[in-house]
């Protein structure tokens, strides 16, 4: 979604009309990784490989549409010989590492975002970037994750394991065993009563002898 943004902007201005072809950039894709969960150093991720597959007889799948992201972890002690080849991006690591060092010591990613510029302009780490972008550098970052949507998806994957699981066993046991499996899975994901009788239509006071005590 994103490259055809870029590529919508790239001819916006051109007669896409024409019969003769257009020229447009040749593309590179990479993300570079700085969550917390581990991961390697590199690794090449296709969009082919969440397309659907069908297990029909005979059939040939191709690939009609393709697109490669070489994801690089730049966290603090990987990849350095990468890292430290740009300045920038070696001054964005640093800065990373602060703030979340920062937030473990004072609970609050405001608070820690702020002590960390600070730190990077006393060290001469991107000093000029955000002497003049420092307040927009802070508010982009509070609000490009929302962690409402987060926990929102989580739950909703949890809802959807559970009765996955549920339902697997179900076909074995019996619907009513497969959904009370499933509701054990859910309270073992730590779902609230309400959304575990909700999604499988339980009676209350069973779900409720499923939460330990």
């Amino acid at each position: 979604m994103y490259i055809g943004r870029v590529y919508e902007k790239l001819v916006k201005n051109k007669d896409i009309y024409a019969g003769k072809k257009l020229s447009i950039p040749r593309p590179e894709f990479f993300v570079l990784y700085n969550g917390i969960e581990p991961y390697p150093d590199e690794e090449l991720l296709r969009l082919s490989d969440l397309f659907e597959r069908f297990d029909i007889p005979g059939l040939i799948e191709k690939t009609a549409l393709e697109l490669e992201v070489r994801v690089v972890n730049i966290n603090e002690g990987r990849n350095e010989a990468k890292v430290h080849r740009c300045k920038e991006l070696a001054g964005y690591s640093v800065f990373v590492a602060k703030v979340r060092e920062y937030k473990a010591e004072h609970g609050n990613l405001e608070t820690a975002m702020k002590r960390a510029i600070r730190y990077c302009c006393e060290q001469d780490i991107l000093k000029e970037f955000f002497e003049q972008n420092a307040s927009e550098v802070v508010n982009m970052l509070m609000t490009e994750w929302n962690w409402d949507d987060a926990l929102a998806v989580r739950y909703e994957e949890g809802i959807e394991k559970g009765i996955e699981k549920g339902l697997e066993k179900g076909l074995e046991k019996g619907l009513e065993k497969g959904l009370a499996v499933a509701a054990q899975n859910m309270v073992n994901l730590g779902l609230p009563i309400e959304t575990v009788v909700s999604a499988t239509r339980l009676d209350p006071e069973k779900v409720k002898a499923l939460y330990p005590r």
